[in-house]
Parts: C-alpha cells; sequence; structure tokens
C-alpha cells in the first residue's frame, strides 16, 4: 500500500540471518514495491549512504571493540560515534516517525535521536533476550550447583526483563509477535502494544519443492543449533522412538552452532546439512513430514510458518510464541513435556491418513498468511504513535497553560 509517512527504521539486526534480519528485509521489499520514502540505519561491513529508489540506507561500520551476541550479530560499545552523521542524514530525510526493533546498538541510538529530535516512536519486540541470556548462562555455569545456577539465572534473566521493559517505555505504539508479549508489554510499560504476526512466502515455501523419495518419515528441526534453542530434546526424542520400536524415520536437522557437536555424537537415525538457504533450504523443508521444534523461546517462529508452507505439521513447545501459530490438532501440536513430543511423533508415525490430512491443513493455514497485510498494520501502529504523541503534547500545554494561569496565593 502507497503510504507518506516518512519513516526513520533502525533495526538491530539487518544483513545477518535469523528472524529479525529476516522480517526487516520483507518489509524493505514491501516498502520498495510501494514506493514509500524510507530510510534505515543498520551496521554493516562500511560506513557508507546508498541511495535506492525512494529507500536511503545509512549503513555504519562497527568497531573493533565489538563483541559477538549471536551467530553473524554483534554489539559495539562505540557505536554511538556515528550519531552525528545519522542525526545529519535524519535532518535531511524528515521523519514522521522512528522504528526500533530491539534493544541493541543500533536501535538504542534511533532510540535516543527519536527523543532528542522529537519525532514518535514504535518500538517492535522481536527477541526473548532475557531467556536467551539466562540459557546460556546457564550452561556456562555448569560447574555450580544446580539450585545456586537456576537462582541466579533466574535473577539474571528477570533484571534483564525489568530493563527491556524501561527501554520500551520510550515509544509511544509497541508491536509484539504474540498475545503474551502483547500483554506482558502493555503491563510492563504502560504502552499501547499491538499484535504484529509475520507473514510466510509460500512460494518460496511450498510442497512442490520436495525432492525425496518416500519411504521413510523424516522428522525435521530448522534453526540455530544453540542451547536456547533446547535441541537436546531432540536425542531424548530420537531415543524414545528407538525404544518404542520406531525403525522407519529419520531426523532431517537444519542449521549451525556449538550443540552441533553434542547432537553429531548422540543421535543415530540422522542428517545434517548444515546452514542452507534458498532452494536448498525450501527443499529441505518440503522433505519433512513432521516439523518438530522444541525452543522454549522463541518469540514467534518463522520457521514453523516455513514448515507450514511446505505442507509440514510441527510439534511446538508450549513455551513461546509457537504455541500460539498451531492449530491443535490440525496443523500439529503443542507440547508441554518430552512425554507429549514423543506421544505426538509416534502417533503421526503410526498413522499415515492423519498425517497426510494435517500436511494439507498446514499448507492451507500458511496461505492465509501474507506479508502485505502484515506491514499495512504496522503503518497502522505508525499512524496511531504521530496521534498519540500529538495528544501528549496536546495535554502537557494544556497543563502548562492552568498552572501559568493559576494566580499565586
Amino acid at each position: 500500500m502507497k503510504q507518506d509517512l516518512r519513516v526513520a527504521y533502525f533495526p538491530d539486526s539487518f544483513l545477518e540471518v535469523n528472524g529479525v534480519a529476516m522480517t526487516s528485509n520483507k518489509f524493505i521489499n514491501y516498502v520498495r514495491r510501494n514506493e514509500n520514502p524510507f530510510l534505515v540505519v543498520h551496521a554493516a561491513s562500511k560506513t557508507e549512504t546508498v541511495v535506492d529508489g525512494s529507500i536511503t540506507f545509512v549503513r555504519l561500520r562497527r568497531s573493533l571493540t565489538s563483541f559477538t551476541m549471536d551467530e553473524g550479530l554483534k554489539y559495539d560499545p562505540l557505536f554511538q560515534r556515528h550519531t552525528r552523521r545519522v542525526r545529519r542524514a535524519l535532518e535531511e530525510f524528515k521523519p514522521d516517525v522512528f522504528h526500533i526493533t530491539g534493544l541493541n546498538d543500533v536501535s538504542i541510538m534511533g532510540a535516543y535521536l527519536a527523543w532528542k529530535m522529537d519525532v514518535p516512536m514504535v518500538g517492535s519486540w522481536h527477541t526473548n533476550l532475557h531467556e536467551y541470556a539466562a540459557r546460556r548462562l546457564r550452561t556456562r555455569l555448569g560447574f555450580i550447583p544446580a539450585a545456586q545456577r537456576f537462582a541466579f539465572t533466574n535473577f539474571i534473566e528477570r533484571k534483564i526483563l525489568d530493563g527491556a521493559k524501561l527501554y520500551y517505555r520510550m515509544p509511544q505504539v509497541l508491536l509484539a509477535p504474540n498475545d503474551e508479549l502483547v500483554e506482558m508489554l502493555e503491563t510492563g510499560t504502560g504502552r499501547k502494544a499491538r499484535l504484529m504476526i509475520r507473514g510466510v512466502n509460500t512460494e518460496i515455501f511450498s510442497p512442490e519443492k520436495k525432492t525425496a523419495e518416500p519411504g521413510i518419515v523424516r522428522l525435521g528441526f530448522v534453526g540455530r543449533l544453540r542451547v536456547e534453542k533446547n535441541v537436546r530434546l531432540l536425542v531424548d526424542l530420537e531415543r524414545a522412538l528407538i525404544a518404542a520400536g520406531k525403525k522407519d524415520f529419520r531426523f532431517l536437522i537444519v542449521g549451525e552452532g556449538n550443540e552441533r557437536e553434542y547432537l553429531e555424537k548422540s543421535m543415530k537415525n540422522v542428517d545434517f546439512t548444515g546452514f542452507l538457504e534458498g532452494e536448498k533450504l525450501s527443499e529441505a523443508y518440503a522433505n519433512m513430514d513432521i516439523f518438530v521444534f522444541p525452543s522454549d523461546t522463541d518469540a514467534f517462529g518463522n520457521v514453523v510458518q516455513e514448515a507450514n508452507a511446505s505442507g509440514v505439521p510441527c510439534i511446538v513447545s508450549d513455551q513461546g510464541g509457537p504455541k500460539f501459530i498451531v492449530r491443535e490438532g490440525e496443523t500439529g501440536y503443542v507440547a508441554a513435556t518430552l512425554d507429549d513430543f514423543v506421544k505426538y511423533s509416534i502417533e503421526l508415525l503410526d498413522n499415515p491418513e492423519k498425517l497426510s490430512k494435517m500436511k494439507t491443513a498446514s499448507r492451507e493455514f500458511a496461505l492465509s498468511r501474507s506479508w502485505e497485510s502484515v506491514f499495512d498494520s504496522v503503518y497502522d501502529a505508525y499512524r496511531e504513535a504521530r496521534s498519540t504523541l500529538a495528544e501528549n503534547r496536546r495535554r502537557k500545554a494544556e497543563k502548562l497553560k492552568e498552572v501559568a494561569e493559576t494566580p499565586d496565593d
């Protein structure tokens, strides 16, 4: 949809390989198609400004002091050295609204400049950073007794979340990928929060991309092989299936991370592809029959929708955002425990007819999820942020006027 609003966008992840970067680039495609005036500030390998049609890219190089936060994603404590350059670009662009996407060097700069320039701001929540940090810290502190370790990491998780809530009080309107996070943000910040689901490309991800021969059921996983994705459950699931006498199955695991070595040593019926993208990734999804996603930290779960689009039903954790995507008993199942993952896997392994029906339902559900409608709603949030800030300014002016007109005793 053609939009007149001039938007300054500060994504904390743009060139990396993750859900935030993927969503950001889908958004850029939407903006480019509609020729909307747009300025993107993001980290890159070198500092430069590039104009591409209606979009201006301000690319900023991170310093040597940067440290890794995730696969390919870094944080630069000296990133704010670019503030003057960015402000000049903003003053030339004249944005109507700012959009930040997380608690990182790029978005922190965006939040500061929105406040400094007194421009309305929208903030979108994409990553449960507090949960990621706690899971990884818990793994690294394995030498500490469990009770003390969990008490400490739970404390750290709460403090990070408290800090995030303070940060997200700065925007006028918030966007979150599931209903739980919408409620959490509204309660924790006092701001209006809107639901922002994610769409899926049903042409790229499709059952038609299948290349595998029939005869074996493939249980698949796509994502970072890291502790916060709870991937060790796949080992326990395979052992339980073998113990139950199941034979004609194999795991297909797509992704990289420091848990891969453990998975390779511990699993028997498995193929590892490493990181995939493009047509190879589409084929991998389509070659799966059941998608198993045990992560309990994902705010949304793009991979679940991509599996659905590929005609693959999903078994997901009851923690986090993916449970809001699955239609229980139609497009997959929500599992509370390892026993649930085992039970639902066996149910689909043993019932080809039911599995076939769920594959069809999964594809039909994915066809109803459009990126176009998702980004139309983001622009609705931009307009709401502008009107909210305008109303706040009006009320503040009225109060100041009342104070000025009140006679001194």
